[in-house]
């Protein structure tokens, strides 16, 4: 009998054929993965560039099961698609799982794209059953706003779209708006030591959006611990004694590699309820952007729910941001009974 654990790949290693093979990504894998995923911007141009150092990076993620929530596609000797599974380590109402993958452009229209939506499927309800068995799933996949295909792909597979995603730029070749930093309150740089104070703050800004967007102390420390990741460019914001803002910082060495671009990527921004429309994002992001324009940073850029409870979009312009590509939350909702 084959193992509970094993039943998605199983399924998958039989449609192997020829020099087509179907296996998790190993570590090993991580230097075809980024030719892979090199292919793939600059066919799609979303703007996601990931190195090697950014992949292996991947592997410690507390969100992520390789061995069983990752596969990889090969024609011989090229790795010419993959998927990863991504698991939320809190869960309100539903468990919200998300997937990441992408197909060779020369190898699209084959059915690749849509057998790696199946396995993702089968894959996803067996992590969640362990974690979150007495919950509803739902499973989210990304693609271009304005690909026909991919759309129509994730629609073939009974998604909708839900979310739209905005990645904003600004320019930090000449002084922006800037914003000052409100009567009373005080901007310190990032040190280990507010590693926590950072992840609660971050945590009740985000409470709008319910219990899947609070981070763990594990997820948390994996994120401030990830190489991209700039404490001289991370802040909080302090009324006296209390932490009432939060800006993480960072810099992505691949994009610059690629690009020639130095490019600061705020990955988050929040604000304290009790401390909002008092300009606190605003002073956070200038200060952010100030210091990047001094160290020789080019450019700036996020990534914002269009929707945003928070009112971010509006923010972010008002900051000097425009947005430059838009993407799709897909979801389907899973039947796990």
């Amino acid at each position: 009998m084959v193992r509970a654990s094993l039943l998605p790949f199983a399924r998958f290693r039989a449609m192997s054929a020829g020099t087509m093979s179907w296996r998790p990504i190993e570590e090993a894998d991580v230097p075809a993965c980024a030719v892979l995923l090199a292919a793939i911007e600059e066919a799609d141009q979303t703007g996601d560039v990931f190195g090697e150092e950014d992949l292996l990076e991947t592997f410690r993620d507390p969100g992520r099961d390789y061995p069983r929530g990752s596969m990889a596609v090969r024609d011989g000797d090229v790795l010419v698609g993959y998927c990863c599974l991504s698991s939320s380590g809190s869960a309100d109402q539903v468990h919200q799982m998300s997937q990441f993958g992408g197909v060779l452009p020369a190898y699209r229209g084959q059915g690749i794209g849509g057998k790696l939506l199946d396995w993702a499927e089968l894959a996803a309800v067996m992590l969640h059953v362990e974690r979150y068995p007495r919950l509803p799933l739902s499973l989210s996949g990304w693609c271009p706003a304005g690909d026909s295909e991919a759309s129509s792909l994730f629609a073939s597979r009974g998604y909708r779209p839900a979310r739209w995603f905005h990645v904003m730029a600004a320019d930090l070749t000449a002084a922006g708006p800037g914003a000052p930093v409100p009567a009373g309150v005080q901007v310190v740089t990032f040190t280990d030591e507010l590693t926590e104070v950072a992840r609660l703050v971050r945590n009740e800004a985000f409470s709008d959006h319910g219990r899947a967007d609070q981070v763990t102390p594990d997820e948390w420390a994996y994120f401030v611990s990830y190489n991209a990741f700039r404490s001289a460019f991370s802040y909080l914001a302090y009324d006296g004694s209390e932490p009432i803002g939060v800006l993480i910082g960072r810099e992505y060495d691949a994009y610059t590699e690629l690009t020639g671009i130095l490019d600061l990527y705020i990955a988050v921004v929040a604000t304290r309820r009790s401390a909002r429309n008092r300009g606190i994002a605003s002073a956070l992001i200038s200060r952010a952007l100030t210091d990047a324009r001094s160290a020789g940073f080019t450019a700036g850029s996020l990534t914002v729910n269009a929707a945003s409870p928070t009112a971010g979009f509006g923010l972010f312009e008002r900051a000097g941001f425009a947005v430059k590509a838009t993407s799709v939350m897909q979801v389907k909702d899973l039947d796990v009974r």
